[in-house]
Order: structure tokens, then C-alpha cells, then sequence
């Protein structure tokens, strides 16, 4: 593992240990050749999965950009980054679980939708109005009228 501070290659764990949710290793590692200390949060990855685009085109899945598309959907919202984070490591298991290294970025999406539907309706809301390309205030209100009769009304709006 590569030093933040110094980018030597030679550094050495210290400490090693799960994460809460089993997900990650959590390792303390010093680097021999600066001696900064630095903690690294690695995952097993069961499989390269590749992601095939709307488009056709294939690039490997990268969990940073899941993480980094859900999280703007959570902007200012009041989620528990533990909780976003243990919705983001079921989604990758979700995908590594499909039996095919390759998925499509609607599947990616679906997932996504569901977990945001769980942890917060706004949230949700704002990434489906991306995934699914609302282009205008008509699409956001046939959007929350679907869901109104899929499911009652979204929590908090029964007031």
C-alpha cells in the first residue's frame, strides 16, 4: 500500500480488524520510509464486475462513483453515514451476487432507488429525478403520483 504522505511503496500493518458492518478490514499501517501513520479500509471483492452502459459501452464497475452518486442524492439530508454505507456495501454484494461480471447501469440503478427508498424519501426522489432524466415539473409530479398510489403517500406527507 502506497504512503499519502510520502508515496513509498514499503509501508507495514500494525493493527488489523473488521469493520462494524463486516463489510471492510480496517488496517493501522506505518510507512518505513517516513514514518506516517495512516489507516486504509479495504473490501474483498468477490469479482471484477464490468457495468455495460445504455449506450453499449463497458467500464469497470467503480464503487467510489456509486458511493459518490448516492451521497449527492443525500446532500444535507440527515442520514447516518453508517447506515449509507452499510445500503452502498449491499448494493455491491447485490451486484457481485448476480452470478455475471457483467451488469447494466439501469440494474445499478434499480438498486440504488431501493436502498434510497429506505433510508430517505428525498434522497430518493432526487436521484430517480436524475436516473430516470425528469426534464421538467410535470415529470417530478407523475413521478410522486405513481409512487402515492404504489404505496400510500411517502412518510411524513400523511401530516
Amino acid at each position: 500500500m502506497r504512503c499519502p504522505y510520502c508515496g513509498n511503496d514499503d509501508t507495514q500493518v500494525k493493527d488489523s480488524r473488521p469493520t462494524e458492518d463486516s463489510g471492510a478490514i480496517r488496517r493501522r499501517r506505518v510507512c518505513n520510509g517516513c514514518g506516517g501513520r495512516f489507516t486504509t479500509f479495504e473490501r474483498v471483492q468477490l469479482r471484477d464486475l464490468t457495468v455495460v452502459k445504455k449506450t453499449g459501452r463497458k467500464v469497470p464497475f467503480d464503487r467510489e462513483k456509486l458511493a459518490r452518486s448516492v451521497n449527492t442524492a443525500l446532500r444535507k439530508r440527515s442520514v447516518d453515514p453508517e447506515r449509507t454505507e452499510r445500503m452502498i456495501s449491499g448494493i455491491v454484494r447485490q451486484l457481485e451476487s448476480l452470478g455475471d461480471v457483467e451488469v447494466t447501469s439501469d440494474q445499478i440503478g434499480e438498486y440504488v432507488m431501493d436502498g434510497l427508498k429506505g433510508l430517505d424519501d428525498v434522497a430518493f426522489v432526487r436521484f430517480a429525478s436524475v436516473y430516470k432524466n425528469f426534464s421538467a415539473a410535470d415529470d417530478f409530479r407523475s413521478f410522486l403520483a405513481e409512487l402515492a398510489q404504489g404505496q400510500g403517500t411517502l412518510r411524513g406527507d400523511d401530516d
